[in-house]
């Protein structure tokens, strides 16, 4: 930790504490979170570590960017990039009722599910996406998707998990349900998300745990504001689907009509460069598959 100067507590979690911090050497702003291995019991180390393993694969504009992992006596220390527009939910909080604009919302959304995206590729679910997990940066125009501190990586991408994990007002029914779930219960908090955006609350609401998990299996939620275009207000629809197989992918979700505007413009520039060196026959004939043609083997899409 020499390396770095701590400058205040900027949040506290089940695991430890946060702090806002710069390099002593470039003076450059970071977040590192105190994990105090002593208060930690085994299961929950083991987590604290799998996070550590899984931030180091994840690079991408959308993602929280990982620096560093030390540890020190009975501290474990993760450096991490400082997004100085704090997260999604306290800037749906600032709005104070006043609705976002459909641009905005689908710019943010859009990038989420690109980060997302990158981590369905690597059969990795991050079973904890909520507006609190999404950071603002670059004046609110960047959104980055971070903690993963429960995610887990699964064997394939047909492989189910089974704890019931999550926050309770972003849980998808089958973990409601207590039955065995995969990618698409990440694509029910997405879309949890996706809602708050559009109409500043919660889709799912009770006055105690029983009656919100009621809720969130029967699926029937407020409509947003029809002042939001068609293509918007059904999107959020087809993401509420009870059953997971009915749910689309983040794949078909990021090959939506009306997304591909904001998708070409957010996607990373060596991909932009990839897209351009397909034949107008590949992309043509990529553009009309049925099937989520995405590489799987790296974060690029072909659309």
């Amino acid at each position: 930790m020499d390396k770095y100067e701590l400058i205040k507590q900027i949040g506290e979690g089940s695991f430890g504490k946060i702090f806002l911090a710069k390099g002593k050497m470039d003076d450059e702003p970071c977040v590192i979170k105190e994990i105090n291995l002593t208060k930690v019991k085994q299961q929950n180390l083991n987590s604290s570590e799998k996070e550590v393993i899984l931030l180091a694969k994840m690079k991408h504009a959308n993602i929280v960017t990982f620096y560093a992992s030390l540890q020190e006596e009975n501290k474990l220390y993760i450096v991490m990039e400082y997004c100085d527009g704090g997260d999604l939910m306290k800037r749906i909080n600032m709005q104070h009722g006043v609705l976002f604009d459909e641009d905005q919302i689908l710019s943010w959304f859009v990038q989420i599910s690109l980060g997302l995206k990158h981590i369905h590729d690597k059969k990795i679910l991050h079973r904890d996406v909520k507006a609190q997990n999404v950071f603002l940066s670059n004046n609110g125009r960047v959104a980055k998707l971070g903690d993963f501190g429960i995610a887990r990586q699964l064997n394939s991408t047909t492989e189910f998990a089974h704890t019931c994990v999550g926050t309770p007002y972003y849980l998808s029914p089958e973990i409601c349900e207590n039955r065995p779930y995969n990618n698409k219960t990440d694509i029910w908090s997405l879309g949890c998300v996706l809602y708050e955006l559009c109409a500043l609350k919660h889709p799912f609401q009770g006055n105690s745990l029983h009656e919100l998990v009621l809720k969130i299996c029967r699926g029937r939620f407020q409509p947003v504001s029809p002042n939001y275009s068609y293509d918007l207000r059904i999107l959020i629809s087809q993401l509420f689907k009870i059953s997971p197989r009915d749910r689309p992918s983040i794949n078909s979700i990021l090959r939506k009509p009306f997304l591909q505007k904001l998708v070409l413009r957010h996607l990373p520039p060596e991909v932009k460069l990839q897209q351009q060196n397909h034949s107008p026959r590949q992309k043509a004939l990529l553009s009309c598959s049925g099937k989520d043609s995405f590489n799987t083997s790296s974060s690029a899409m072909v659309i």
